[in-house]
């Protein structure tokens, strides 16, 4: 028989380690459950704040467009009011020109445009012309009240229509705005006559009637 020692009790074995197996499995299942609901804690909060961070987004994107827009628009006016600035002082200037344009068209047609008065005449019709300065008028062109103004009126037996049959003064116009119209003799057709294309119907009706034998 063997003899047991006093004082010593036996010990379950211990691994390798020196770390007891179940208490290990209950500490990583304690920690397996506490990590899932730690993460969707976080998750939800990051979720959070990058909604937040889009709305932000989206507005400031909002106001940015805005901004861009009306500063696109006030560009677009300041153009604009140049523009119209620019051709209101070249039409005043050109203006007062016309009359030393209409000396100078007078000149031509007697012929006395000679020498350095010539010279100096078309000088500043070129410029005038540069500057966008345009005639209009002409005799045999239909009157039109928005560009012509009548001085003058009599009845033509070879018209069909209102028409200007002398230019006292020529017209001047900018681009599409005219500064002076045109002054213009006007003649309208005789009243009570027939258009040429009746009458020489007419005629040729009658020669036929005349020309046909007579039925006995």
């Amino acid at each position: 028989m063997s003899e047991e020692t006093p004082g010593f009790e036996e010990k379950p074995e211990v691994p390798v380690d020196g770390t007891p197996d179940e208490p290990k499995a209950a500490d990583s299942s304690q920690e397996a459950e506490a990590a899932p609901a730690g993460d969707g804690a976080e998750d939800v909060a990051l979720l959070a704040q990058l909604d937040q961070a889009r709305t932000a987004l989206t507005e400031r994107t909002g106001d940015l467009q805005r901004l861009q827009a009306e500063y696109q628009n006030y560009r677009r006016r300041v153009e604009r009011d140049r523009i119209t600035v620019k051709e209101i002082a070249v039409a005043s200037l050109l203006t007062e020109l016309l009359p030393t344009l209409d000396d100078i068209g007078r000149a031509r047609e007697h012929g006395e445009l000679v020498g350095g008065f010539k010279s100096v005449a078309e000088s500043l019709e070129t410029v005038a012309a540069k500057m966008g300065l345009q005639q209009f008028g002409k005799e045999g062109e239909p009157f039109d009240p928005t560009i012509h103004e009548a001085l003058m009126h009599s009845y033509a037996p070879d018209v069909t229509e209102t028409t200007c049959v002398a230019i006292l003064q020529p017209g001047y116009r900018i681009g599409e705005r005219t500064i002076r119209p045109a002054r213009v003799a006007v003649a309208e057709p005789q009243p009570g006559a027939a258009p040429k294309s009746e009458s020489a119907d007419g005629e040729a009706s009658s020669d036929k009637d005349t020309d046909a034998p007579e039925k006995g």
